[in-house]
C-alpha cells in the first residue's frame, strides 16, 4: 500500500504541511511511523480523507442535472476566431479548457473574470500513474 509523508500529503490535498500536522495531531487524519520513525499516511486513508473533505464552491446556477462533474470556477482566458473559441477556467486547483463556438461565448458573455460552471460529461476518462512503464 502506498504511503505518503506529511509534505506529500499536503501537496496532494492543496494545504500546508502545518495543516496536515494539525489533522494528524487531532486524530482526524491517521498516521503511523515509517521505518525511519517519520510520520506517514496510508494512501487509502489519505484518499478517503480527500474524498470526504472535498468541498466544491456552491453551484450558482441552482440547476440540478444528471452530470455529476460540475466544477465552479472563474474564466481566466478566452481565445476566439470567427467560428471557434477556447475558454480556459480555473476551478479550484484544476485548470479546465473547453472548446466551443464563438457564438456560444458571445451568448454566454464569457470573458476573463466571469463566474462559470464547467460541466464534464464523458464516457472516456484516461487515468495515468506517475512513473508508469509503457
Amino acid at each position: 500500500m502506498p504511503q505518503f509523508r506529511i509534505a506529500e500529503a499536503a501537496r496532494l490535498l492543496g494545504v500546508s504541511d502545518d495543516t496536515v500536522r494539525r489533522w494528524v495531531d487531532a486524530g482526524t487524519l491517521p498516521s503511523r511511523p515509517d521505518a525511519s520513525n517519520r510520520k506517514v499516511i496510508d494512501g487509502a486513508a489519505l484518499a478517503e480523507f480527500a474524498r470526504d473533505n472535498a468541498h466544491a464552491p456552491p453551484d450558482p446556477s441552482g440547476v440540478q442535472r444528471s452530470a455529476r462533474n460540475r466544477m465552479v470556477g472563474l474564466v481566466t482566458g478566452v481565445l476566439t476566431d470567427r467560428v471557434m473559441a477556447q475558454v480556459e477556467m480555473q476551478c479550484g486547483p484544476h485548470r479546465v479548457v473547453s472548446l466551443m463556438s464563438t457564438e456560444a461565448v458571445r451568448e454566454l458573455g464569457l470573458e476573463p473574470g466571469s463566474l462559470a460552471v464547467a460541466v464534464v460529461k464523458s464516457t472516456n476518462v484516461v487515468v495515468e500513474i506517475p512513473g508508469g512503464s509503457s
